[in-house]
């Protein structure tokens, strides 16, 4: 039986399989939970889904996909909610967020790209996106994408894209503060003015990460170095305008340091929970949302 953790410390690291064996032998003190992706785990059988057991009795596990496209113009693929679905009852998860973009239409294209940001295209996707809530029984998280290109037609500002969407189809904000940093540095905005208008009184889970320059200066959200001043900035801006403690993940997809090296910026997230909601109890429920 799984254990039934009402509450957890609000920190957390992507479950990556480089890292098991390092977590089998411990996890560290700094690391309150875990975030999976449900396309890469669920329906899986054998060693891989007895080991994930192993941790998810144990610890919080929060589920961020990958591919449902809410955004795209292919069919939202319902066998994937539904398996979604059912893996995470079966291991006791509370939340789920996807990202506001589009990856696929015939075929998955491997890349998440810009919605049109227009009136029509928030109809379409808050449609979407409330078909999946009725699907997976909850409200989901929707996250702010790091984009390369800008969609003709746009009849909006990203910001005020992000809060048509979250508010028609009435879902969750899941903030990802480098994708702001990646995004102001491509298209040359404040991050600061573009944070400040986005719904944070519906953020649910929140995002930081590292990034790349390339040598043209393109900044590419790779998840693949240590996160910047800039982006810690502003993950203590949002902090400071949510009011609330909001789980938050570190996300590191590749040239993955070890353990304690990833444990330190997660234990840098921690502080600046503590700073901005100090005194409030660093012990908040999941979102358990109908």
């Amino acid at each position: 039986m799984n254990m039934v953790l009402t509450t957890f410390n609000p920190v957390g690291l992507g479950f990556r399989r480089e890292l098991i064996p390092a977590l089998q032998q411990a996890v560290p003190p700094e690391i309150g939970f875990f975030e999976i992706a449900p396309e890469n785990w669920a329906g899986m059988g054998g060693r891989s889904a007895h080991m994930l057991r192993a941790f998810t009795e144990r610890y919080p596990f929060l589920c961020h996909g990958l591919s449902l496209s809410l955004g795209g113009p292919g069919a939202l693929d319902e066998i994937l909610l539904r398996r979604t679905r059912d893996f995470m009852r079966e291991h006791g998860m509370t939340l789920f967020t996807e990202h506001l973009s589009w990856c696929a239409d015939d075929s998955h294209l491997y890349d998440l790209l810009p919605i049109p940001q227009t009136e029509e295209a928030v109809r379409y996707t808050a449609e979407r996106i409330a078909r999946a809530q009725d699907i997976l029984g909850m409200r989901i998280g929707v996250e702010n994408a790091s984009t390369y290109i800008a969609p003709p037609g746009a009849e909006m500002t990203e910001p005020e894209f992000v809060r048509a969407v979250v508010e028609r189809a009435d879902c969750l904000l899941h903030l990802d503060v480098n994708n702001i940093y990646v995004n102001s540095r491509n298209f040359g905005f404040d991050p600061h003015a573009y944070l400040a208008q986005l719904p944070l009184e519906r953020t649910c889970y929140v995002h930081v990460a590292g990034h790349c320059v390339e040598e043209d200066g393109l900044v590419i959200d790779t998840h693949g170095s240590d996160v910047i001043d800039p982006v810690w900035q502003l993950l203590q801006a949002a902090y400071q305008r949510m009011g609330h403690p909001v789980p938050t993940c570190l996300e590191r997809d590749f040239n993955i340091p070890d353990l304690p090296t990833l444990a330190q910026e997660v234990a840098h997230i921690a502080r600046l929970q503590q700073q901005a909601f100090a005194p409030v109890t660093q012990r908040v429920h999941p979102q358990k949302v109908a």
